[in-house]
C-alpha cells in the first residue's frame, strides 16, 4: 500500500516511523527503491518525513511538564534534573541516535522534555537521520544490482 502511493507513501511511513508508533519505514524505501524509484529523491524523502516525525516527537516531550512525569512515570524531579545536566551541551550528539529503532522515539521526546537547543538537537537528529538511510539505501540498491 505504502509503496503504490509513491513518495508520498514514502514520506508518510518515514514519518509515522519516528512517532511513537511501531512502523518501519525502511522496507518502503526499500521497496520504493526495487520499484524503480529515484534514490536521490527517495533518499531525500525518507529522510525529511523522518525528520519532522522526530521533530514532532521532540515538540511533544517540549510541552510536557515535570509534574507530568513524576505523577504519572513516577521519576523524582531530582532525578530529571540530574539527567538534565547531562544532557546539557551533548545535544547534537545524544540527537544523532534518534534514528534508533525503539528508543530513538524516546531520546527525541527526553531531548523535548528536557528543553535542549532546539537547533542543535534538529540538526543533530537530521545528520543521524540521512545517514541511517544513506547506509539502508546504499545497501537495498547493492542488493538489487546483484539480483
Amino acid at each position: 500500500m505504502w509503496i503504490d502511493l509513491g513518495y508520498l507513501g514514502l514520506f508518510l511511513a518515514s514519518f509515522l516511523a519516528a512517532t511513537i508508533l511501531p512502523f518501519s519505514s525502511e522496507f518502503v524505501l526499500s521497496g520504493l527503491l526495487a520499484a524503480g524509484g529515484d534514490p536521490v529523491l527517495s533518499l531525500a524523502t525518507a529522510t525529511l518525513g523522518n525528520w519532522l516525525g522526530g521533530l514532532t516527537s521532540f515538540w511533544i516531550g517540549w510541552i510536557g511538564k515535570f509534574e507530568w512525569i513524576e505523577k504519572y512515570l513516577r521519576i523524582p524531579r531530582d532525578k530529571l534534573e540530574t539527567w538534565h545536566r547531562k544532557v546539557a551541551g551533548k545535544e547534537w550528539w545524544i540527537s544523532l541516535f534518534c534514528w534508533l529503532p525503539g528508543v530513538g522515539d524516546i531520546i527525541a521526546v527526553i531531548l523535548g522534555l528536557l528543553k535542549s537547543n532546539f537547533w542543535v538537537s534538529a540538526i543533530g537528529m537530521f545528520v543521524g537521520k540521512a545517514l541511517r538511510y544513506v547506509v539502508w539505501g546504499l545497501i537495498t540498491l547493492e542488493v538489487i544490482e546483484r539480483l
